[in-house]
């Protein structure tokens, strides 16, 4: 009878590792693989690949099976603006696996003519992993220093019209203009992500987010010359946690009013933020215009500042750069802001400024536990037209 339950046992668990076996097996086959050289990508860094990659986004979408596009290691010239449509793409499951480096063209006009270097437009259920993308943007910067007529440039990798898109473990360096848009998409995750740029860099936000909803940025290490995440109208449910920023212009929410009629900004968690030798640390800026637009439920918390020029900034008089500035008040409602847990340095005296709008003040803004010095000695706060509350310690002390 024990020889007989043995027997029985032994026979159960060879079917179980014979059905893992099989389902693993079925998984393999049921997942393509398409290698970017066999479409004629050339790993030197000196032909253009521009349309091997198109043909391979072509195959992908031809089958309605889970595909991997493969770009081995190497460099790879992208020499021309790249568009992966997704309006005619049977696929939703599409990840692009990069080992190699993708490189702009030397001649910054051949990107800089178009408003975007890779672009996706109208996909769902594509991912990215890995790669590096460099954009080699320093000659446009030059033009733009020497105030030459030079065109805006070229964001790096931009997502339209578009939902359930991953991006992880990817660098971009040398974005003409923004590293990562996204624009009107919904469910957007972006982890483990890399962006260099030098803090002279004009326009070279890490990260910008507008008209979209339910997306997710953790684990990004940012250094640019200009808004290391910036998030404009529109933009709802942005949860962003464990970002190192610097150098750069901080986490903005804003500019917002540059038009009359815009989306608001809802629902907004910044979560264990790192800030260094940043010129702001947590930020929000409107146009001083009329404007229906808004932000509300705001959640700053746990960030730690470094050398930050201001690390807490409410700016409703935003116009930079421009000696015709507008005469009115900011139209932006700011209301249900909470800055908890921030800690640090601050490079200018004002380590918290909060410059709100006269017609419509900024209500319901509420502080916990902030440390903030000026190089060890103590710092200010200075506010406009702020209606709110403080909890525990707040350094300096608050005007609310």
């Amino acid at each position: 009878m024990a020889l007989s339950l043995s027997f029985v046992r032994c026979s159960y668990t060879a079917i179980a590792i014979v059905t893992i076996v099989l389902s693993l097996s079925d998984q393999f086959h049921a997942r393509r693989s398409l290698n970017v050289l066999s479409y004629g990508a050339t790993p030197n860094g000196a032909v253009d690949s521009t349309q091997a990659f198109s043909y391979a986004w072509k195959a992908a979408c031809e089958t309605a099976d889970s595909t991997v596009i493969y770009v081995p290691r190497g460099r790879y010239l992208i020499g021309q603006a790249l568009r992966f449509e997704g309006e005619s793409c049977g696929n939703r499951d599409i990840t692009l696996r990069i080992d190699g480096t993708l490189i702009g063209p030397q001649d910054y006009g051949l990107l800089a003519k178009q408003d975007y270097w890779i672009n996706f437009v109208g996909v769902n259920g594509v991912t990215i992993v890995g790669g590096s993308f460099d954009a080699k943007g320093s000659s446009l910067w030059s033009c733009k220093a020497n105030g030459h007529d030079c065109p805006e440039g070229a964001t790096t990798i931009r997502f339209v019209d578009s939902n359930n898109v991953k991006i992880k473990g990817l660098l971009s360096l040398n974005s003409q203009l923004f590293h990562i848009a996204i624009n009107r998409c919904r469910n957007v995750k972006i982890e483990d992500v890399q962006i260099i740029a030098p803090d002279q860099s004009p326009n070279t936000d890490g990260i910008h987010i507008q008209l979209s909803t339910d997306v997710e940025i953790r684990n990004a290490s940012i250094k640019t010359g200009d808004d290391c995440i910036s998030i404009g109208p529109g933009t709802k449910n942005l949860w962003i946690e464990r970002v190192t920023c610097g150098p750069g212009h901080g986490i903005s929410i804003g500019s917002l009013g540059k038009a009359e009629v815009e989306q608001g900004v809802q629902n907004v968690t910044v979560k264990k933020a790192v800030f260094v030798r940043t010129d702001n640390g947590l930020r929000i800026k409107s146009w001083p215009k009329e404007s229906n637009g808004f932000v509300q439920r705001v959640r700053f918390l746990g960030a730690v500042m470094v050398g930050v020029r201001f690390p807490i900034l409410i700016d409703q008089n935003y116009c930079p750069g421009d000696s015709q500035c507008p005469p009115q008040e900011s139209g932006i409602r700011i209301n249900d802001v909470i800055y908890g847990g921030i800690m640090g340095t601050s490079s200018t005296k004002i380590a918290i400024k909060m410059d709100c709008s006269e017609q419509f003040p900024c209500t319901r803004i509420r502080m916990q536990n902030i440390n903030l010095t000026y190089y060890g000695d103590a710092a200010v706060t200075s506010c406009s037209n702020v209606v709110g509350s403080q909890l525990g310690f707040v350094i300096p002390k608050g005007c609310l």
